[in-house]
């Protein structure tokens, strides 16, 4: 396999992501927007989940396609952001038709960063609800990473977190994506050192280049959490959508779904902690035209799990440094 021509999210065919993001608040919102309704599935591995329209995307359940997915910051308050892509989604006549009524179908998931150092004091309302809409309107195929949207106000263990995205094309002719806002208690780097975790995963040098560390340093076995900074631990969690081109039932994208948290292990120590609500929403376009054989589909999980590997150390690498940082930045540490 070898990345898309933008290694984002959007090399799937029939997805846009827009962001929005408020530097003084330290917090923002991503979408991801299907062009037509997405087959959709969701798996959560964390313990500590913030989410919204989780429940309808069980294989078992009635509504099979999402409009657009939502991943924002504000923790319970972000969940807001969905009403505001709903509000959009609604103007433009999307949704599931229920008699003379469209419903807009938007699940969302939400991070913790209230204690980043941002100005949360927002009054009556939080803002995400408008920041929803406006990440909704700047929808398209190209977009940045790192400290905007979902991942503005995103802290590791050990250095700034912020979103992340890459893509696979697979020798079968299937596309995988994956878009994540990398929160984590845990470290996307190993030990004390700045290599990644996901090195093994690598592309053309795209989050530094550096390999995993020879020799591996002793300390690289001891777990780096924020709790040595927060006893309680609860700034956290990792929020994620893994994407195809490949016709899918919701039970196959439920295990593309469960699929891409392999990647999660692979970037992340530790990852699906009882304080981080750790979740992979699943998108199948269907655009290829194909649905996978069986053979294809075992490729298939294998490159979601790599590709979400790659996109969380690609959120770390990009993240920005900014007046006020209560962590560094990788390319300042």
């Amino acid at each position: 396999m070898h990345p898309g021509p933008k290694n984002r999210i959007t090399d799937v065919a029939g997805l846009m992501v827009g962001n929005a993001t408020d530097h003084a608040l330290r917090s923002g919102v991503t979408v991801v927007l299907c062009e037509e309704p997405a087959i959709a599935a969701v798996q959560v591995l964390g313990g500590a989940p913030g989410t919204r329209e989780t429940d309808l995307l069980e294989p078992h359940n009635t509504v099979q396609t999402v409009d657009a997915v939502v991943l924002s910051g504000g923790s319970a308050f972000g969940l807001d952001a969905a009403s505001g892509v709903q509000a959009g989604l609604r103007e433009a006549g999307r949704g599931f038709a229920v008699g003379p009524h469209h419903i807009p179908i938007v699940p969302a998931a939400i991070l913790f960063d209230l204690m980043n150092g941002g100005d949360k004091d927002w009054g009556r309302y939080p803002p995400y609800r408008e920041l929803g809409y406006a990440a909704l309107a700047a929808a398209a195929e190209d977009f940045e990473t790192g400290s905007t949207g979902a991942g503005t106000g995103a802290l590791t263990a050990t250095f700034k977190g912020g979103l992340g995205s890459a893509s696979s094309v697979l020798d079968n002719g299937f596309t995988v994506g994956a878009l994540v806002a990398v929160n984590a208690l845990g470290s996307a780097t190993v030990g004390d050192s700045r290599h990644f975790w996901a090195a093994p995963f690598e592309e053309d040098g795209e989050f530094g280049g550096l390999g995993l560390p020879a020799p591996f340093p002793p300390e690289a076995r001891l777990p780096r959490t924020k709790m040595s900074r927060n006893p309680t631990g609860t700034e956290n969690t990792t929020i994620a959508v893994i994407a195809t081109d490949a016709i899918l039932t919701k039970a196959e994208a439920k295990r593309l779904a469960i699929a891409a948290h392999d990647g999660f292990t692979r970037a992340l120590w530790p990852a699906h902690t009882p304080f981080d609500g750790d979740l992979v929403f699943a998108l199948a376009t269907g655009r290829s035209g194909r649905t996978p054989a069986p053979e294809d589909f075992v490729e298939l999980g294998a490159a979601a799990a790599s590709t979400m590997a790659r996109a969380i150390a690609r959120g770390v690498h990009d993240a920005k440094p900014m007046a006020g940082d209560v962590m560094p930045s990788w390319a300042t540490g």
